[in-house]
């Protein structure tokens, strides 16, 4: 018995000091920056079957090496986690790639005309009843600035259809006097629930809808078909690899782009960790119980279960919109205070406060409250859209009493947006463990920040706009989230204005400098808002978000190092390899 456990005993020190199993992959010789808790820089890393099994220096690496290692001399550059989006809508930007864009430009009523003409122009099958959906509207930064925007601008185009030109924001659309009548928008027609018909002095509807008036068109629209849904997600995710992304959250979704983005799955062409919230409406005659409900049946039939070293789909949030948007001319985000209007003169302006300060909230505090109860006990995540800072007070307040139910101590909630967020209310996310998804490339000088909100909000006002650094400070974890396709897909671009809070060197004069006085996002908190802290709003930091030994292999090899360029050549910084689960689904032909 002594001697067997001895020799048992040998066996176990034997194979402790035995040389670790082989690696599929080794990267050495490299700038590993890990985003562990101590943002630890490594020189070496390996991987084997889709799992990271050592994270260090060069010499330590060398012990996975085998026969059928590959081994990557990174020659010094950058290897960091993937990118993990937190809020973006991937299958409208891939299928505004289908339509006619407008590029996300600003434009005068001339090039607007002109470019809208030449779609119609070249698209020579459609008939007199066919819509032109023109997409990416940089409805802000029309000029000059303050032109109006009406129907009369489209109905000088030579054409007999209906024409909608929907804002890259995603809450206005346009549409062309033929497109109002084929709507049936008239004089009598009430705003719907959540939306706005603008109208003129008589009355009449001057072919600007706002929010949920939208669908008034967008109801009309031919849908996609199977093929181009499929088209929409083939697209997104070859940008979304390009990009570094490796894990994403569609954060307004439908069974539509779950069924392609599922098709893809099965083919073996999913190239990002997928999530998707589903909307939670209450507009349509629906309660927290039966859109909750809804929500669970579309979990059964597309979520995937837990995360896997695969790519695979998880249904596990909801999307709820408690206002539109803040900038003019919209006007929908919900206030505290009234929106400022000239009372003055152009010459000499005397802004003073209006007579609203946004619509109600698109959830009363009530139904609010009954629907966050809801999705804790369905064990859903709330991802909540919130532009102005009564919206996130209100939201707060709500996530506040849900807080001290034992179902709500469990929930991750998100507030995504916060453009404008009362001061009070700052230290509110880390005391309720509420994550701000921020999209840092708002935070730069641009027609929208700038015309769009500076005489509307006031000065005070004006100066925590975008308020980014203001939430990292007072303890939130910030997590970043595209919004693509409200602005192109460009993420490096938005960490460089993140952490500059400045514009791109061609955007002009008039916007050169740094929005407001408010300090940038320091360069380590930039990348884990877009790392570990979006992993952790879809309860996947276990797994992704930092390189560790045990978690899922997604990372990305760059071009040059994030931490020791200039500032501003962040927005050039290009992604060499992109790998999934230690597979490799984009490579540059740079990378060598």
């Amino acid at each position: 018995m002594i001697r067997t456990g001895l020799f048992a005993a040998l066996v176990l020190s034997l194979n402790a000091h035995a040389a670790p199993k082989p690696a599929d992959t080794i990267y050495r010789n490299g700038y590993i920056y890990t985003v562990d808790a101590k943002d630890s820089v490594q020189q070496a890393l390996a991987i084997r079957a889709g799992r990271i099994v050592y994270v260090g220096d060069d010499d330590g690496a060398q012990a996975y090496a085998g026969k059928k290692t590959e081994t990557i001399d990174l020659q010094g550059r950058m290897l960091m986690p993937g990118l993990i989006d937190g809020h973006m809508h991937p299958q409208s930007g891939g299928s505004r790639l289908l339509n006619c864009s407008l590029n996300y430009e600003p434009l005068t009523v001339a090039q607007f005309q002109s470019r809208i003409q030449a779609c119609l122009d070249n698209d020579k099958r459609s008939g007199p009843e066919r819509w032109m959906i023109v997409v990416n509207w940089f409805q802000q930064g029309m000029q000059p600035d303050g032109v109006e925007t009406t129907a009369a601008m489209l109905d000088a185009l030579k054409t007999e259809r209906p024409i909608i030109v929907r804002s890259s924001f995603g809450h206005s659309a346009l549409l062309n006097s033929k497109g109002i009548k084929t709507a049936k928008i008239q004089r009598d027609t009430a705003n719907p629930a959540g939306g706005v018909i603008t109208r003129d002095a008589q009355g009449n509807a001057t072919g600007l809808l706002e929010d949920a008036a939208q669908d008034l068109a967008m109801n009309l629209l031919p849908p996609l078909t199977v093929a181009e849904n499929l088209s929409a997600s083939k697209a997104a995710l070859a940008a979304m690899r390009q990009q570094g992304i490796t894990s994403f959250l569609d954060a307004y979704t439908d069974p539509e782009t779950m069924t392609a983005f599922t098709a893809l799955q099965k083919q073996g062409k999913l190239t990002a960790r997928a999530h998707f919230a589903v909307l939670i409406d209450l507009d349509k005659g629906g309660t927290p119980h039966s859109t909750v409900a809804e929500l669970l049946k579309q979990q059964k039939q597309f979520d995937q279960g837990p995360t896997k070293v695969a790519p695979s789909m998880q249904v596990r949030h909801a999307k709820l919109f408690m206002d539109g948007v803040i900038a003019a001319p919209a006007f929908t985000g919900a206030m505290l205070e009234p929106y400022l209007v000239n009372k003055g003169t152009q010459e000499k302006p005397s802004w003073q406060p209006g007579p609203h300060n946004g619509p109600p909230t698109y959830f009363t505090p009530e139904s609010l409250r009954a629907t966050l109860t809801e999705l804790a006990r369905a064990k859903i995540d709330p991802h909540v859209h919130v532009d102005g800072d009564r919206a996130v007070r209100e939201t707060l307040d709500a996530i506040e009493d849900l807080r001290a139910t034992p179902e709500g101590k469990r929930v991750r909630p998100a507030l995504a947006h916060d453009e404008i967020v009362d001061p009070a209310d700052y230290p509110r996310f880390a005391r309720l463990d509420v994550t701000p998804v921020l999209s840092f490339q708002w935070g730069k000088p641009a027609p929208d920040t700038v015309e769009a909100l500076r005489d509307y909000l006031g000065p005070q006002r004006y100066a925590v706009v975008q308020p980014q650094a203001l939430l990292l400070n007072a303890g939130a974890r910030v997590a970043y989230g595209s919004d693509w396709p409200v602005d192109p897909l460009d993420e490096w671009f938005a960490l460089k204005v993140g952490v500059t809070r400045t514009a791109a060197p061609n955007a002009g004069q008039a916007y050169a400098g740094k929005l407001t006085a408010q300090p940038g996002m320091p360069r380590a908190e930039v990348l884990r808002a877009i790392t570990l802290n979006a992993a952790y709003t879809l309860r996947q930091e276990k797994d992704t978000g930092s390189l560790e030994v045990g978690k899922l292999a997604d990372l990305i090899v760059l071009d040059r190092n994030f931490f020791t360029i200039p500032a501003e050549d962040i927005a050039n910084i290009k992604v060499l390899q992109t790998v999934v689960g230690g597979k490799v689904v984009y490579q540059s032909k740079h990378m060598r």
